[in-house]
């Protein structure tokens, strides 16, 4: 009888990375497919969003507010809840920017409200003299 030597085998460690090089090119393709449909046609709400909170540096903000029918509120010189015209709501901005430059000014908006009433408010507000304004979302 001959016994025959076996020859032990060496453990084979690699890694076999081609299933994963193929489902990484099929995301691709996937990803590269999608892409361009999400940005046309998408219905856009912008007053919701879900950004981080901007440090207040525990100062109150002056928030300009434009409601459903197009009026203005301020949080300063008067009632909160009280209307006010574009040249006063000028007028009180440019005073309180003119104390102190490095308030935080923030327009809250309704979200029926038209565009270009939110834009004619921000040039109402850098007549004023706002270098920078922030949009207030849910």
């Amino acid at each position: 009888m001959e016994w025959r030597v076996r020859k032990k085998r060496k453990l084979n460690s690699d890694i076999n990375v081609v299933p994963y090089i193929e489902v990484m090119v099929v995301l691709l393709v996937v990803f590269m497919l999608t892409t361009p449909m999400l940005t046309q046609g998408v219905d856009v709400d912008l007053p919701q969003a879900t950004a981080q909170p901007v440090d207040t540096k525990d100062d109150e903000p002056l928030i300009v507010t434009l409601d459903a029918q197009g009026l203005y509120y301020v949080n300063i010189g008067g009632d909160d809840r009280e209307p006010v015209a574009a040249e006063i709501l000028q007028d009180r901005i440019e005073k309180v920017l003119n104390t102190d430059p490095d308030k935080m000014l923030l327009v809250r908006g309704d979200k029926t409200v038209s565009y270009d009433q939110i834009i004619q408010l921000m040039v109402l507000l850098q007549r004023a003299g706002a270098p920078s304004v922030g949009l207030v979302t849910e």
